[in-house]
């Protein structure tokens, strides 16, 4: 028997007035799977028509777990079998053999559960080339921003905000999507901000006009000190909507795929193992929408015979979709993290090693929803260039004022700050494989991080850059000693090992089944993210990126998905 979806706890699965009788094989009209960050948002548009049945369906548990809405949770969210996937990549060659875990949300809300919050869009030329690669101008940078100011909720246009004339040109207010500033300031965040002032990169207030060059603190995705996840954002405002239906912990085992008179394949449903065990089959009468994420996506579709024929074979996988894209073009940011031992500085190393220092934070927390507790796992941001061969920002930092030697490990016990820097545009990609038929068993994620030289370069060049902002004058008092990786290393060949040696994933995987144009034989989907040769199937999650965003991806990604309902709902 269904339960009712409580908007207060989110127990259960919501009962929709339109499903079938019981025994019968329930039929909706539409069925999206993933309820991560782009599937909750689909759930709360498509289900706003009463006439529209919707499932939703997320292999994950509940968003109850309650780490999950503590900033600093993420700590307690990631490699946890309650809240993660736990994947892991292949040993990558660029990373000297290494292989690093790969967190990916399975909870109601996704990744947006267990993510930094922090709200990034990119830059205009990002979506600019999207519109060039599908010759499609929906992807232009001018017809992006007015869905990704939908479903904002904008702090600095709240009453009484400190927005300028022209930043509700940018920012949206009103809408389910909270972004708010940062509950806590640290002055040696603001000493490294101006040190990278000093080194050349300039201010600036705003990451999300279309060009995000500067430093500042980042915005975050809470409300009051709390998470703000796509599942408290979306589908909390749509459980009382009878036409909607929630599985949780019930996970999608294949497409069920049908022929046509006309030979092309047609997506009638899904699959589905319930939290039970037992198997079932949900039709859907219109579409079936995968938001499964970069990793999940092209997995169900290689099961269910949509994808590189020869792996599909290798696998006595009957071939439905001949489509060589399905889980090519994996794109992630690898982050360099650079740790600066400090004298006279007070950062959250020293805190924590003390029982004073430790309930302050907790009380801090209790008290005002700030200080470190409500932290995202990045405070301070900058967009600058790796070297003058660029005439836009091809580096992020994001600054933190702690230290430890891996994810995980304890805060070291000395003063100090990380400043981690990524390539936004990395000319490195991967792959995501199925080496089993088995929905269960995890697919092979090679991201090939540092394959090519243009990547290796930028590496070497975005430590000088680290280097050059840490021995400005602003920066001088605290007397800044190279912890990690260590000033022996210099030369580009040095420098380019380290970065294999100490480089880890910062959580953006996307691109593996990117749209494209109709003679582009590597794309999975086109321009309205259809899937090429099936009938009733899309893709909306950040798999369909043709190149990452130049920054965080969990905006974008939310973006995409809203663009993708106004084209499901008007039949396009």
């Amino acid at each position: 028997m269904n339960r009712q979806y409580s908007s207060d706890n989110h127990e259960g699965e919501s009962m929709s007035k339109n499903n079938n009788a019981q025994g019968q094989t329930p039929e909706f009209d539409y069925i999206v799977v993933g309820a991560g960050t782009a599937g909750c948002l689909l759930a709360n548009r498509l289900s706003a028509n009463p006439d529209n049945r919707v499932l939703l369906i997320e292999a994950g548990g509940k968003d109850t777990y309650h780490w999950i809405h503590i900033p600093v949770g993420y700590l307690y969210c990631i490699d946890n079998p309650r809240t993660d996937w736990r994947f892991r990549t292949d040993p990558v060659p660029g990373l000297n053999g290494r292989s690093l875990i790969y967190p990916r949300g399975k909870t109601l809300g996704g990744c947006s559960s267990i993510n930094g919050m922090l709200y990034i869009r990119g830059q205009a030329r990002d979506y600019n080339h999207w519109a060039d690669v599908t010759g499609d101008d929906a992807w232009n940078w001018e017809n992006c921003l007015p869905y990704f100011m939908r479903h904002e909720d904008h702090y600095r246009l709240d009453e009484g905000g400190n927005a300028d004339a022209d930043h509700n040109k940018f920012h949206g207010h009103g809408g389910e999507w909270r972004i708010e500033h940062q509950r806590l300031k640290w002055q040696v965040l603001e000493d490294f901000a101006e040190a990278a002032v000093q080194a050349g990169v300039p201010r600036t207030y705003d990451f999300n006009r279309g060009d995000n060059e500067g430093v500042d603190y980042f915005e975050v995705n809470q409300r009051s000190g709390w998470r703000w996840n796509t599942s408290k954002a979306f589908l909390r405002s749509a459980t009382n909507r009878g036409n909607l239906t929630l599985w949780h912990s019930a996970q999608v085992l294949a497409l069920n795929m049908e022929p046509t008179d006309g030979g092309q394949p047609h997506c009638t449903g899904v699959r589905v193992a319930k939290a039970n065990g037992n198997e079932t089959l949900a039709l859907a009468a219109k579409e079936v929408i995968l938001s499964a994420g970069s990793i999940g996506s092209p997995q169900l579709l290689q099961l269910s015979g949509i994808g590189p024929a020869d792996l599909l074979e290798q696998l006595s996988i009957p071939v439905v979709a001949d489509l060589p894209g399905v889980g090519e073009n994996l794109q992630d940011h690898l982050q360099i993290r650079s740790v600066y031992k400090l004298h006279g500085a007070k950062t959250l190393n020293t805190m924590i090693h003390s029982l004073f220092g430790k309930a302050q934070i907790g009380l801090e927390y209790l008290a005002k929803r700030s200080g470190p507790m409500s932290m995202a796992p990045s405070q301070l941001c900058a967009f600058t260039r790796s070297s003058d061969d660029y005439d836009y920002a091809n580096i992020q930092y994001h600054v933190q004022p702690l230290s430890l030697d891996a994810f995980g490990q304890p805060l070291h016990t000395f003063p100090a700050i990380t400043a981690s820097v990524c390539n936004l545009n990395p000319s490195s990609r991967g792959t995501v494989r199925i080496h089993s038929r088995d929905a269960r068993h995890a697919p092979s994620i090679a991201p090939n991080y540092l394959n090519t030289a243009e990547d290796r370069k930028v590496a070497a060049d975005s430590l000088r850059v680290t280097r050059r902002i840490a021995q400005q004058e602003a920066f001088s008092k605290y007397q800044p000693e190279e912890y990690k990786p260590g000033v022996e290393y210099q030369t580009d060949d040095e420098l380019a090992r380290l970065a294999g040696d100490i480089g880890t994933t910062i959580f953006h995987p996307v691109g593996t089944t990117r749209m494209g144009r109709a003679n582009d034989e590597m794309a999975v989907v086109d321009s309205h993210l259809q899937v090429r040769g099936v009938l009733g199937l899309r893709v909306v999650d950040a798999g369909i990126m043709p190149t990452i965003t130049s920054g965080n991806t969990n905006s974008p990604t939310l973006m995409i998905a809203e663009k993708a309902a106004n084209w499901i709902l008007n039949d396009e």
